[in-house]
């Protein structure tokens, strides 16, 4: 009986947990939005942060996409010849690039590199109390420190997604037609035709926005909240992958059904 209430105890101690998580980040959220539009006119932090965030993802975002868009077109060559369909493999890699993995595959490797750098240098600085010390001289640490790495994240995880679809569209190229044989103008002209830049280029972009929203909300949240250890610096950036890897395969998810669910 004792095991049965110790259990339910635990449940709830869970629940109500992470339901104050909840509240605090939506309550961070807001505060956050608060200090962005002024903040927008320090463009020297903004520009600071996009290439810590951004310009040092590229050489990841670029090698994953090549090979994740050679993946593709073999696979895809596979499925498409027993159909006789081989000149529609660009179309099939272009859609599922732009509209699918795209954003949600750089959006992963963003989360992984970005986002556990931000939440460790953030918590870093809760740790060695620099966060404290802006405080107490009236410097305010949401908009010098939190605010520039959120909107970077929002301006670099879209460039970073069409950078990876690009990549994985010339990897393609370079097995379909290069390697396989595939004719270069029938794997263009069919990729031309069916990809329609309104409904799968600007979704997939949209798409790679709200991945940016979420990653950079819950990568300087969980560094501005981390204890003020190592192994709750390290804690923070562990939580950091984890939960935005599985918001950004929930968002995907909802996403896709409100884009996409009209189009057949």
């Amino acid at each position: 009986m004792m095991n049965v209430l110790d259990l339910i105890e635990g449940l709830g101690a869970s629940i109500t947990g992470s339901l104050k998580r909840l509240g605090l980040l939506a309550r961070f959220f807001i505060n956050l939005l608060r200090v962005i539009a002024p903040m927008l006119k320090r463009v020297d932090l903004h520009i600071k942060q996009i290439y810590f965030v951004g310009v040092r993802s590229l050489a990841i975002t670029i090698v994953s996409g090549l090979f994740v868009g050679m993946v593709l077109a073999v696979q895809g060559y596979e499925v498409l010849q027993r159909f006789g369909s081989v000149e529609s493999l660009g179309s099939l890699v272009a859609l599922s690039l732009v509209r699918e993995l795209g954003p949600v595959v750089a959006a992963l490797l963003f989360a992984g590199r970005a986002g556990s750098a931000m939440t460790a240098e953030i918590g870093l600085m809760v740790a060695t109390e620099q966060i404290a010390a802006m405080d107490m001289m009236a410097v305010n640490p949401m908009a010098r420190v939190i605010a520039p790495r959120f909107v970077a994240s929002i301006i670099a995880l879209p460039i970073l997604a069409m950078i990876f679809s690009t990549a994985g569209i010339i990897g393609s190229y370079m097995v379909g037609v290069e390697l396989i044989g595939i004719d270069s103008g029938a794997f263009w002209s069919q990729m031309r035709v069916s990809v329609d830049f309104r409904v799968d280029v600007l979704n997939g972009l949209y798409k790679a926005i709200v991945f940016g929203i979420a990653v950079g909300l819950l990568s300087v949240f969980e560094g501005y909240y981390s204890a003020p250890t190592a192994e709750g610096v390290s804690s923070a950036t562990t939580r950091t992958v984890v939960i935005s890897s599985l918001t950004i395969l929930v968002l995907d998810f909802v996403l896709t059904v409100l884009m996409f669910r009209g189009l057949n």
